[in-house]
């Protein structure tokens, strides 16, 4: 291809709509094109891109036994509702862009696929002897994100690879979970990226064990917490640690353990509390109310008790929340904080916020129009294990010293519901402290196990003769975020750095000066020669200044650029190294020989890389 019929358009100054350097470099490199927020199109140099990575896919997948296919992007809600998502999509996490057509059916365009294949397959596959199957695709998706941002890390049109399988038993679903997981490792592999497999909350996808695959740069939303000895990594929605050791609070337990009031006026905070009283925030028990909305309507309150000095991981909340709660009241649609404005609108009496102790009683929402008048209480483990501890003492400007469960209350139920932190340590090794870096989520996998199956009666006959919901894991891959990511990984200060397997081009030969005849003559012998070695080559012909040509051609990203200028009239070429800035000369009837030596090594590893 030649660049002066490619279309390219560059730019010299970052887009004010880009803020991390992907975005800007993908921008500026004319390899994306804004067309609405959260909407880019795909321009001729980035499609190159993703059909190399698609290919790679294509044939770790195909490696793996599964077969491609491609189901509907609209999607009838009946199937959702059947599974029990539609109001988590449409309405909590408001997700799904849907609509109703002309005869008043609700239908969405799909951010992913679950339904439709399940239901497909619990119309094709009855008997044990059909399993398993693995099915794939690779489709245009949607997701209605309410703030659009990073280009097509985080976009509202975006290309994935999903891929979903079916079993008779459990066994043989982790036996392919396990082969996804090594397929997803090479295919990351081969794309020359950095991944990390962490293990992941499994959100509203669910099933019961889920990991994703990371790739590290600074720019990435995820906080990973990896231990050093690389034996444990999480995705902090999902991470769990050792906490720090409380610090105990003088004077230890008291008779009867019902605390002894402390005037605390105006200190709502627990930084103001142990600022003024000297006391430590692992000594104190805060106290959360919120309110948690489901898809039947009910509004249910919350009081969670944690450690002072520890975090809400509002994850782990949700999912213990919807544990209990979800089987009767259906999807939990959101939780947010409850409010002296909520609490007034619901016409109860003030509720003492900044105050409150674990022990608040239900009778302050005796009151409520439309609230659950009880709260579900649960507690994080390190507030439960506190012996003694100060809380709220559920009155105006008090607190409670030397409080203990069961002299206050029982303690409510204990659960994992804190953020681990950089620091933590390891629960496999005390010795070993959670680090902390970036991600960049380019993968997910999951054992769904029946979920979808169950809910939608897709079911098969097993060995025995009856009938049993089909076993299914499900698997995803961002092609699109991955292109991105493989630039946040791979730039310098001058421009993209693409790694060789998912460049667009290869090599770039750059004529110097097109109206000089020897340069212009040996330009396109040299494009011509590597074209029909099978080099996906890229001709800089423009009638621009060699400077010009050669900041694109670092912008661009192309692993090797091949300089045709001064020597030319006596044969000589430079070759340069996009990724070290290596140059060396070379006689140009051995550039061929000479460049095909380097690329037929990455080439053979590739091949090595997508083997069994």
């Amino acid at each position: 291809m030649r660049v002066s019929r490619l279309m390219l358009v560059t730019l010299r100054d970052d887009p004010a709509e880009a803020e991390i350097p992907s975005h800007k470099l993908l921008l500026r490199a004319g390899y994306i094109r804004r067309v609405g927020s959260g909407i880019y199109a795909y321009l001729p140099l980035l499609w190159r891109v993703l059909q190399k990575i698609s290919t790679i896919v294509r044939e770790e997948l195909n490696a793996t036994g599964a077969l491609e296919t491609l189901l509907p992007q609209l999607q009838p809600a009946e199937l959702w509702q059947r599974s029990g998502r539609w109001a988590g999509y449409t309405d909590g996490e408001g997700i799904m862009f849907h609509l109703e057509d002309r005869q008043g059916r609700e239908l969405g365009l799909g951010p992913t696929h679950e339904e439709v294949i399940t239901a497909l397959a619990g119309d094709l596959l009855r008997s044990y002897r059909q399993l398993p199957v693995n099915l794939y695709q690779i489709q245009t998706k949607f997701r209605d994100e309410i703030r659009p941002r990073f280009g097509l890390m985080r976009g509202r049109e975006f290309i994935m690879k999903d891929a979903y399988s079916f079993h008779a038993d459990e066994a043989c679903l982790k036996q392919t979970y396990g082969a996804m997981d090594q397929a997803y490792r090479r295919i990351f592999s081969r794309c020359g990226l950095r991944a990390v497999a962490v293990e992941a909350d499994s959100g509203a996808i669910g099933g019961s064990a889920s990991q994703e695959f990371m790739v590290t740069a600074d720019a990435g939303e995820d906080l990973i917490l990896a231990s050093s000895d690389r034996r444990y990594a999480a995705n902090q929605e999902r991470a769990v640690s050792r906490p720090a050791d409380p610090v105990p609070l003088a004077g230890g337990p008291r008779a009867g353990g019902s605390g002894e009031p402390l005037a605390t006026p105006g200190q709502t905070s627990i930084e103001q509390l142990c600022s003024a009283h000297g006391f430590d925030p692992s000594q104190t028990v805060k106290v959360l109310a919120l309110l948690a909305r489901f898809e039947d309507g009910c509004l249910q309150p919350l009081l969670i008790s944690l450690r002072g000095d520890q975090q809400l991981n509002e994850v782990k909340l949700a999912n213990a929340v919807s544990a209990r709660c979800s089987a009767e009241h259906g999807t939990l649609l959101d939780i947010a904080p409850l409010t002296a404005e909520a609490a007034n609108r619901e016409g109860l009496a003030p509720l003492p916020f900044g105050f409150m102790g674990p022990h608040l009683s239900d009778a302050v929402l005796s009151g409520a129009a439309s609230w659950t008048p009880r709260f579900l209480r649960l507690a994080d483990g390190t507030a439960t294990a506190l012996e003694t501890f100060v809380c709220g003492g559920n009155c105006g400007d008090t607190h409670l010293v030397a409080a203990a469960w069961g002299g206050i209350g029982p303690a409510p139920e204990s659960l994992d519901l804190r953020s681990a932190q950089p620091g933590d340590r390891c629960q496999h090794d005390s010795t070993q402290l959670l680090e902390a870096s970036r991600g960049i989520e380019v993968g997910h996998i999951f054992q769904l196990g029946r979920k979808y199956s169950a809910a939608l009666e897709a079911t098969f006959t097993n060995e025995a003769g009856q009938e049993e919901p089909l076993w299914m894991g499900c698997y995803g891959i961002g092609v699109s975020r991955l292109a991105q990511a493989a630039v946040e990984q791979h730039h310098d200060a001058n421009g993209i750095c693409w790694p060789t397997a998912i460049a667009p081009y290869e090599v770039i030969v750059v004529i110097a000066n097109v109206a000089e005849e020897h340069q212009n003559q040996l330009g396109e012998q040299l494009y011509a020669e590597l074209q029909s070695a099978g080099v996906d080559v890229l001709l800089d012909d423009r009638s621009e200044r060699a400077g010009v040509k050669f900041k694109d051609a670092d912008l661009l990203g192309i692993p090797w650029r091949v300089v045709v200028g001064r020597g030319a009239a006596s044969g000589v070429v430079e070759l340069v190294e996009r990724a070290t800035g290596e140059k060396r000369e070379f006689p140009a009837n051995t550039l061929q020989e000479t460049l095909l030596a380097r690329l037929l090594p990455e080439r053979s590893g590739l091949l090595e890389a997508s083997g069994p």
